[in-house]
């Protein structure tokens, strides 16, 4: 069902991005900070403005459109669309279609339809911003009562163009566009679980001899997942600790699928073995595996698995303990009564 809102007035750096050049002229962005750039050295940038009440503990919903509603449900997000040119920008605005596949959260090209977008209306297809300048957007999604059951993808972008003159090529349109990922799951009673589990934990080294950890995840859940998170090595050769190391971002995996997510490592690193610890985190739920690896010494190939520290061993060895305690409690009451039975 859709919830009460509150505002968020805090910045917040959109994961969502996309940059498309027509005609095949590339066109200046700044893909790391989520902004579309104009033709001048400004940015143009999106931001929710509201989240659910009861998604605030969620990091995704800072950032993304995640909801879960029942079918007939209406609600809307109030967005920011902000300026850091010294000129005066035209922004276009309007939803369109994004799939999930291949480990990736992939944008359709242009204004792509799909169901979710004919569900989507803004108050708005465009603005006019004068120097760092703002202004603020209303999107409606309205689910209709005969919604079949499932998540949806799509995004709310805001687009600048510009058109130069390329010598005689004539006039060639510069498209920049950022925008804001909708995951839009439908259905009767509440929020599907989400859930993934780590895999195999392989070390490598690249072409260029740089340490690197690559780990297999799958979404178990029933909701898409965004994976983030670190890891820290310690215990490694002369005793030295090494990170926290950033895992790189853009994996997504829809229910079902698997994929691997990367963390590059720093270059001095030896080979090891080190302890690692990997965190691995998709908006409320967080997957924590430790172990043993070690690097291989040479560039370009790749190690043995890891070595995987399985909460299994633990719970096994205190079954194994409530065993023979039960088996001792037992051996002890069959004693009193055989003893009993032969002084009575």
């Amino acid at each position: 069902m859709s919830r009460s809102t509150f505002p968020r007035s805090a910045s917040a750096t959109l994961l969502a991005f996309l940059l498309h050049a027509m005609i095949g002229v590339p066109a200046v962005a700044d893909p790391e900070r989520g902004r579309a750039r104009p033709s001048d050295d400004g940015t143009i940038s999106i931001r929710l403005l509201e989240i659910p009440a009861n998604r605030v503990d969620d990091p995704r919903s800072h950032v993304f459109i995640v909801d879960h509603v029942n079918p007939g449900t209406a609600f809307t997000r109030r967005m920011e669309i902000r300026s850091t040119s010294d000129e005066a920008q035209h922004v276009e605005l309007y939803p369109a279609a994004a799939s999930v596949g291949r480990g990736r959260f992939t944008f359709a090209p242009d204004r792509t339809a799909n169901e979710l977008t004919s569900w989507i209306r803004l108050d708005r297809s465009a603005v006019d911003l004068p120097p760092h300048g703002s202004a603020r957007l209303k999107a409606r999604v309205a689910v209709p009562r005969w919604a079949s059951k499932g998540e949806r993808y799509a995004v709310i972008w805001a687009q600048v163009s510009s058109d130069k003159a390329n010598g005689t090529n004539g006039n060639v349109t510069l498209v920049n566009r950022v925008g804001i990922r909708a995951y839009l799951d439908v259905g009767l009673g509440g929020d599907p679980p989400s859930d993934f589990q780590i895999g195999t934990i392989t070390p490598q080294r690249t072409d260029d001899g740089q340490p690197k950890v690559v780990a297999a995840v799958a979404n178990t859940g029933e909701r898409a997942i965004d994976i983030d998170g670190h890891l820290t090595l310690t215990e490694g050769p002369s005793s030295m600790s090494a990170g926290p190391f950033q895992v790189a971002r853009g994996t997504t995996l829809a229910p079902g699928q698997r994929g691997d997510i990367t963390v590059e490592l720093g270059d001095e690193l030896p080979d090891g073995p080190w302890k690692f610890e990997l965190i691995l985190r998709s908006g409320r739920v967080a997957r924590t595996t430790t172990g043993t690896l070690t690097f291989p010494a040479k560039a370009g190939t790749w190690g043995l698995a890891a070595s995987v520290d399985s909460p299994w061993i633990l719970i096994l060895a205190l079954a194994g303990l409530v065993s023979l305690i039960a088996a001792a409690v037992m051996v002890f009451f069959r004693f009193r009564r055989t003893r009993a039975q032969a002084t009575g």
